[in-house]
């Protein structure tokens, strides 16, 4: 069974810097992944891209042929690859049954929160067999200001009505947040979306004449109660394990390493006991088994880690980067060492 994430965000969110890193962890682990673009605007791709819908069909064609604007030529193309099905059909299949496709989507929002071709495309993956997770990536950037922060609490309430797909809101570039200001709240509070009148001071001091329409936003919001955010700090290895395990979880993915495999690629040994087969190992290797627990699995850990005390933790991350590198070399002597001394007798 196939299973899938369909990447969705709006300009900047961070989407296909998302794609890449997710394609370089699951690499480095072994687990099989596929990217594929749909985005017919993306003429620099970062990630080894598995089908390209540039192939099918370019904006920069619809724009010049049929005298489209961006968002107008973006979403005829979308409409021509749901006529065009079949195309992506049978390059899906060549990808294998057990295939885990990452689907980074165009960043007009239109498309994910109520133009319908799209939903029908996804529709279609899902009737054929494919386990899908929709993760919507949201930049962090906008919790420091209170009507910001509003406007991505619709946007991503609208995108889970939308797509209607297990769902998982997240806020990108965490790891950037401290340079656009102090939060007025702890970031708990903004991912767990607590009680949301705390913010009327900051609304009502933004836009003193739509208080009561503000107001009347933010309950709405909170009557549906669907809203939570994850982070992400896309270069931060517990920050990408915590995610991968959330979103496991919301498919339902088990990951069973392939036999006789006791370590991921580029895995160093200890004596004669690889790494991965040490107590825990397989840790890295998220399943949809267990509760979700490690580095950056909880809201505080990521507020110490990148708001409240980032400048020791980085220290001490330098610190553990050194005595790794150095492990790495001194492992890296003793082989040649041996390898010396057999080549000598």
């Amino acid at each position: 069974m196939p299973f899938g994430e369909i990447v969705c965000g709006s300009p900047g969110s961070g989407k296909s810097t998302y794609c890449y890193g997710k394609y370089q962890l699951l690499t480095a682990l072994a687990r099989p992944i596929s990217v594929v673009n749909l985005d017919p605007a993306n003429e620099r791709i970062p990630y080894p891209c598995a089908i390209d819908i540039s192939a099918l069909i370019t904006l920069k064609d619809v724009m010049d042929e049929h005298g489209l604007g961006p968002n107008g030529g973006m979403l005829y193309c979308m409409e021509y690859l749901e006529e065009n099905y079949d195309w992506l059909e049978e390059r899906l299949k060549e990808l294998g049954p057990d295939a885990y496709i990452l689907f980074d989507l165009p960043g007009q929002v239109e498309l994910s929160t109520n133009h319908e071709s799209v939903k029908r495309i996804i529709q279609r993956l899902a009737k054929s067999g494919f386990r899908l997770t929709a993760v919507h990536l949201c930049d962090a950037h906008y919790v420091t200001d209170a009507t910001k922060y509003i406007s991505v609490l619709l946007l991503s309430l609208r995108t889970m009505l939308h797509l209607e797909l297990p769902h998982i809101n997240v806020l990108s570039k965490v790891d950037l947040i401290a340079q656009y200001g102090d939060l007025d709240f702890n970031l708990d509070f903004y991912t767990e979306v607590q009680d949301l009148s705390y913010l009327e001071n900051a609304l009502s001091a933004a836009s003193p004449r739509y208080a009561a329409l503000n107001m009347a936003i933010t309950s709405l919001i909170e009557d549906y109660g669907l809203v939570g955010f994850e982070t992400l700090a896309v270069e931060d290895k517990a920050s990408m394990l915590n995610l991968c395990r959330v979103i496991d979880r919301a498919t339902g993915y088990v990951f069973v390493p392939p036999a006789g495999s006791d370590a991921p690629p580029g895995a160093v040994e200890e004596g004669d006991k690889p790494l991965a087969s040490r107590p825990n190992a397989y840790a890295l290797f998220s399943s949809a088994a267990g509760p979700i627990k490690g580095p950056g699995s909880d809201v505080r850990d990521v507020q110490e880690r990148w708001i409240d005390a980032r400048e020791e933790w980085d220290a001490y991350q330098n610190r553990e980067w050194r005595r790794e590198g150095e492990a790495v070399r001194d492992e890296a002597a003793r082989r040649e060492g041996i390898r010396r001394r057999e080549g000598t007798k």
